[in-house]
């Protein structure tokens, strides 16, 4: 019982800065859709548009990154400091290639947002102008994520959060400036916003590599020269490491997206109740998602220590910390479900619809919590590639086509609108954590010499 109760001492000191980095970055998208509406409901609507299309392209970006995590988690564990950081220096190569490609496909980005179906063109040609601004950002965030890996591989999980927190309160003030035209500049609407932002993302990036350079836990963390070619072996293991989790966060986004696109046509209130549901259970996603980023370092780095036992270890206390952390947001989402909803809007349809939406919320916590920190135990054993096919299969080809289902025909039962896709989601998040169990379980049951070895591949 001792060992478990310290490990799950250092999970939670590495996850709490983590789920604060992640509300720092929740509350930046929020302050923006405010701070653009404040102008006009166009400009506030084109920052949404340009949002929706930014989001899984980014992510897609982010997650080839995230390979990075488990591998120097791996080294940390193994005492090979040198190795570090020209796995580093090869994680900004990968950055660069991905940024022009995701600079190249945001440029062309307006050929979509002009095709949406009766879209006014003003607010097209906001949208397209939002996402020019903001791709010159791109580079900065991916950069960014670069040295966030970084520290989190080496169990520094504060920097991101106090630089995250750096990042909003000055992307309040630049929009204040851009949005709004101070200091001689022009009123720029939702098109300061996406100004405002990618500056951000390059602050972050600049004071992050700073902070890297100074801090004295840092300094092992070095090599004889400041330069490195790409290395095509090492930049082909990242990229095949870290595709499965792109390809992961990428369909796990356009599901909700795609949802949300199909809920649209019902009317107002059930897009409304939709909206408020799933944005409050995305708010509550946080804890279990900064549960798995600590669980990925906590695994990787026991696998370089050689000690499965104490990888398993960490495995089971986070899954144990995540159901009790789920078990507490179903009772609180199940006891102020209605009073959540009056938050958003006084709308009784609205609040009655989103109430019914929270309460499937909050029967799918538990699920939710197994399936995200599954995917975390699976990174840490670099076991990416089945994290790819548990999710694809549960939420495209389960989840999906019966909350379809049920939601828009009544093949099986009347239509259920909006609560028919709520059904598919439990179903999808119940088979992904059923899934994700039974593959933890058959790793951990491997040989010895075998796990270490995937692990260290």
């Amino acid at each position: 019982m001792q060992k478990y109760l310290k490990e799950a001492h250092q999970l939670v000191v590495l996850a709490i800065p983590v789920i604060l980095a992640q509300v720092a970055q929740t509350i930046m998208g929020f302050v923006d859709t405010i701070m653009a509406g404040q102008v006009s409901a166009i400009d506030m609507a084109a920052v949404a548009i340009g949002t929706s299309i930014w989001l899984p392209i980014i992510l897609f970006g982010h997650g080839l990154l995230f390979a990075l995590t488990p591998i120097i988690a791996q080294l940390n564990g193994l005492g090979k400091y040198k190795y570090i950081a020209e796995q580093v220096r090869q994680g900004y190569w990968l950055a660069f290639g991905v940024a022009i490609f995701i600079m190249l496909v945001l440029w062309n980005a307006g050929y979509l947002i002009y095709n949406i179906h009766d879209i006014n063109l003003q607010l097209a040609l906001k949208s397209k102008n939002y996402l020019h601004a903001l791709l010159w950002g791109t580079p900065g965030y991916l950069f960014f994520q670069v040295a966030r890996n970084q520290c989190d591989g080496l169990s520094q999980t504060k920097p991101a959060m106090l630089l995250s927190f750096l990042g909003l309160l000055v992307n309040i003030l630049l929009n204040y400036i851009f949005i709004y035209g101070y200091f001689g500049l022009p009123p720029l609407g939702g098109v300061g916003c996406g100004i405002a932002t990618a500056s951000v993302y390059w602050l972050m990036f600049f004071v992050i590599r700073f902070w890297i350079r100074n801090m004295p836990y840092m300094r092992y963390i070095c090599m004889t020269t400041y330069w490195s070619p790409p290395s095509r072996i090492i930049l082909i293991k990242l990229f095949l490491l870290g595709l499965p989790i792109a390809l992961s966060f990428f369909f796990e986004v356009m599901l909700f997206t795609i949802v949300a696109l199909l809920v649209s046509p019902l009317g107002i209130v059930k897009v409304a109740g939709h909206q408020i549901a799933l944005n409050f259970s995305s708010i509550m996603f946080v804890l279990p998602l900064s549960l798995s980023v600590a669980t990925t370092i906590r695994v990787g780095y026991r696998l370089g220590q050689c000690s499965t036992e104490k990888a398993r270890i960490a495995a089971w206390t986070a899954q144990i910390i995540g159901i009790s952390m789920a078990a507490i947001i179903a009772i609180f989402t199940f006891n102020f479900r209605y009073k959540i909803a009056a938050l958003y809007t006084n709308n009784p349809e609205v609040i009655k619809l989103a109430a019914q939406l929270m309460l499937l919320s909050a029967i799918y916590q538990f699920s939710d919590s197994i399936q995200v920190i599954g995917s975390g135990i699976l990174r840490g054993y670099k076991d990416t590639r089945t994290t790819f096919y548990i999710t694809f299969i549960a939420y495209w080809l389960l989840g999906f086509p019966i909350g379809y289902i049920l939601a828009l025909t009544n093949w099986i039962i009347p239509q259920m609108g909006p609560i028919g896709f709520w059904f598919g989601f439990i179903v999808g998040l119940t088979a992904a954590a059923t899934m994700m169990l039974w593959r933890i379980y058959y790793l951990q049951h491997l040989p010895t010499k075998v796990i270490l070895e995937n692990a260290q591949h």
